[in-house]
This record gives C-alpha cells, structure tokens and sequence, in this order.
C-alpha cells in the first residue's frame, strides 16, 4: 500500500507481454523452435531491468512446456535462463498429474491473471506467450508490451501478435535501446 496525503491506495501489479521477435514477426519457428535465438543472448539492460521488476509469470502451456533457447546450457527450463525465480502461473485446460514447486496450473483466463496479479503484488505480471498475450489484450488487462527485436527471419511460425479479422491496436512507444544483439522496443 502506498499513502500519500492521507490517501491510502493499493498499488497494483502491470501485465507486461515480453518477447523476442525475428524481424519478420515470429517470437518461435514452425514446431515452437526458438533455436534461432541462441545468438541473441547474452546481456540486455532492458531484460536486466524487466527480471528485477517481475512478481509473477503467466504463461501458456506451450510456450511453458516448449523449446528453450537455453536448451543444453545453463539455465536450461528455467526461467530466463535461471535469471529469475518466483511464481509461475500456467494457462491449460491439461494440467499434469504431478505439480511442480513454484507452478501452479490455472485452467482459465480469469484465475490465471487473478492469482498471478495477487502474486505479483507491485511488480510486473510477465506474460510470455502470444496466445495468452491475445487473452490479456481480449481481457483488458494489458499494460505494456515489450518486444526485443532480433535481426533474423525465421518465416514461418507462432506470430507476435495475430487477430484473424484483423483489429488495430494502437500503443505508446516508451523506449528504445539498441544491444549488439537485438533492438528493445
């Protein structure tokens, strides 16, 4: 809680849809490959930042249980590499028989972006994957978007954001930072 001239006021968490994107709109290749961005790691302010400032993870099923970039280094299944630790929140209408510490399988909408804004208190509520980023949009709770732009053409795979239909979304740009690897928006 915050108080400021005698005015309470609960500060509540953001939801923050993050991804990496190849240049011609994909964040993973055809079968949920992320291989492609194994070049691009390594250091970013940006997802420096993001990590500190992250209370809870929302994710779904597939991109929870999906490639890794980290697959056979350090860091692999975890959570930006083992840069973060703390509640997970996964979106699936399958959850596994045998729970796993930290993750909790949520089988709607609804309770997943509850439960995960109640864990996340102040910080960030990190969204990672495009479908339960399209949910959170649907929803009206998404606050933010941050997307790291890696200078590679995967042509073919899950897009960053797709409304068959169509629909404009019109955002606010915050930032830009450049790393030798990729472009931060």
């Amino acid at each position: 809680m915050n108080v400021a001239a005698g005015v309470v006021c609960t500060l509540m968490a953001k939801f923050l849809y993050s991804a990496a994107m190849s240049l011609d709109g994909f964040i993973a290749g055809p079968g949920g490959d992320v291989s492609w961005m194994v070049d691009s790691l390594g250091p970013n302010p940006v997802v420096d930042e993001l990590i500190t400032r992250t209370g809870a993870i929302l994710v779904g099923n597939r991109t929870f249980g999906g490639d890794d970039p980290y697959k056979g280094r350090e860091g692999e299944g975890e959570a930006f590499g083992g840069g973060w630790d703390g509640p997970q929140f996964v979106l699936t209408h399958r959850p596994p028989s045998v729970q796993m510490p930290g993750v909790t399988f949520v089988g709607d909408i609804d309770t997943a972006i509850s439960e995960a804004r109640s864990a996340a208190g102040d910080k960030y509520v990190n969204i990672l994957g495009a479908s339960v980023a399209a949910q959170c949009l649907a929803a009206g709770v998404l606050d933010e978007v941050l997307v790291s732009v890696v200078p590679v053409l995967v042509g073919d795979g899950t897009r960053l954001f797709e409304h068959p239909g169509g629909k404009t979304v019109r955002l606010k740009q915050i930032k830009v930072l450049h790393t030798p690897q990729m472009t931060n928006l």
